[in-house]
């Protein structure tokens, strides 16, 4: 049949080329199952309303599970997107006195966010999955090494001795806030503006909270004009998406380090690795390293979305059909990432015993020498910094008697005449003693680890809890839905 879109008020037959240029058909794949859905839900709420008859709601349902059951590559690609693709598709079915009433009273305009929302929720959870179960991982391991000693750095020098615990810690502290975004991202992603048309409402009687609750949305984008026009809730996951991967592109740089002869403080899996094309004695970190590069597409994509929606005037504009080719690509690499990250930190070797000889490389216990000075003598921690500072430049270890020399230097007294013993240095220059004193809250002393593992991991479980609780809020409303459609497909 004719272009049901074009048939009335345009007369020219577009080229191919300019087909191509206007199409969305290929990043419509992402919304074929919510636009099927969205229709669904669509359809059985103007049958209540009195707005279509029972026995075309029954057939206009039974048609669009019938594309659903075909699937998208039955449709024709032929249209500017989806949305008017599958229409047309009903229409060939159960002809257009039928099926050309489902888009009664709604507009491609709040079609076509309700679908976006509808797959952008979908995956936001699924990622929500994901790295809870990368943080789970970090979390595990971090259980098995609260004892293993490592250089901590700063400026990527040897700064002072910690654990791979307390490390690994870190970068989970960060993903757990990166969940957080997604959760904040999720609610209000989760909002429906099916009902607003093209961007004045409708005429038609339509009841939008029963949509809404068809759909399994928290609440309604109730001004009209906003819930078409509005793609700040792309940035907002855009933005999320970007500060995920920057965390962990952090995490990959560290793993390519720390595979390096130079290091050697790990070794990744074979999986994860590749070798040369010349060189078969490589193992190189390749799949760290494209994660690395990866982030470049997360971030990317939020500078396209920000590009795109700047200066839109209200309400909707074409533009923004730029929009969603760039979260999906976005967001595709995200969830791969975190699924990759989580797969080459379970599987690592950690050489515990290099860690641990690295652990003092570089003078790390520095600082705990200055604070036992402090602790000790009663010399004031500038003072202390200053004298450890200078045996610092002598590159040995320090010993009582020359910590006494370069004491008489700065002070004009010894630092063993205010009651500094050698016992008392040795033990400043043990990594271990160093870190069984930091114990404050937060701190790699093992038994502050072990609590902090603890919590984190209490704070885990509330977050899986979480996660059901929204995945059965979706899955009862599609349940609902489907036995709804089910049973007006049948009258």
């Amino acid at each position: 049949m004719s272009n049901i879109l074009r048939r009335g008020r345009l007369e020219a037959v577009q080229d191919e080329e300019i087909v191509q240029y206007t199409s969305s058909m290929e990043a419509d794949r992402w919304i074929f199952n919510a636009d099927i859905v969205v229709d669904l839900a669509h359809t059985v709420m103007l049958k209540e309303q009195g707005i279509i008859k029972e026995e075309d709601c029954s057939k206009i349902l039974s048609g669009l599970l019938k594309i659903q059951e075909e699937g998208m590559e039955k449709l024709d690609f032929s249209y500017e997107d989806i949305h008017i693709s599958l229409e047309s598709r009903l229409i060939d079915m159960v002809g257009e006195d039928v099926g050309g009433r489902m888009h009664s009273g709604r507009s491609r305009n709040d079609e076509v966010a309700t679908c976006i929302r509808l797959t952008l929720r979908e995956e936001l959870l699924d990622l929500l999955e994901e790295l809870f179960v990368l943080r789970k991982t970090l979390l595990a391991l971090a259980g098995k090494h609260r004892e293993t000693i490592m250089p901590g750095f700063t400026h990527l020098q040897h700064a002072q001795p910690t654990t791979l615990a307390h490390h690994l810690c870190a970068h989970e502290s960060a993903l757990s806030r990166d969940f957080d975004r997604v959760q904040d991202a999720f609610s209000r992603v989760n909002l429906c503006p099916l009902g607003a048309a093209a961007f004045a409402s409708t005429g038609f009687n339509l009841n939008r909270k029963r949509t809404q609750e068809l759909l399994g949305f928290e609440g309604l984008l109730e001004n009209s004009m906003d819930a078409v026009s509005s793609r700040d809730f792309l940035i907002e996951s855009a933005s999320v998406f970007s500060n995920l991967m920057i965390n962990l592109s952090r995490m990959a740089e560290e793993l390519v380090i720390w595979s390096s002869s130079e290091f050697n403080f790990i070794e990744l899996d074979d999986t994860y690795a590749s070798t040369s094309s010349i060189m078969p004695q490589k193992k190189n970190p390749d799949t760290a390293e494209l994660m690395r590069g990866k982030t470049g597409v997360a971030v990317g994509a939020l500078m396209s979305l920000l590009t795109i929606c700047k200066g839109l005037p209200l309400s909707y504009n074409r533009d923004l059909q730029e929009a969603t080719p760039n979260i999906w690509r976005s967001l595709e690499t995200v969830r791969a990432s975190v699924r990759v990250m989580e797969g080459m930190v379970r599987t690592m070797k950690v050489h515990s015993e290099v860690l641990e000889a690295e652990s003092v490389t570089g003078f790390t216990t520095a600082t705990e020498l200055a604070d036992t000075f402090v602790r000790e003598t009663g010399i004031p921690f500038r003072t202390a910094h200053q004298i450890v500072g200078m045996l610092a430049k002598e590159r040995e270890k320090p010993r009582l008697e020359k910590i006494d020399s370069v004491a008489e230097v700065v002070l004009g007294e010894s630092l063993s005449s205010r009651g500094l013993t050698e016992k008392m240095v040795k033990e400043a220059l043990n990594p271990v003693s160093n870190i069984k004193r930091r114990k404050i809250e937060g701190g790699p002393a093992p038994e502050e680890m072990k609590h902090y593992l603890s919590k984190r991991q209490s704070e885990l479980e509330i977050n899986e809890q979480e996660i059901a609780a929204l995945k059965d809020i979706i899955d009862s409303a599609f349940e609902n839905l489907l036995a709804v459609v089910e049973e007006y497909r049948k009258i």
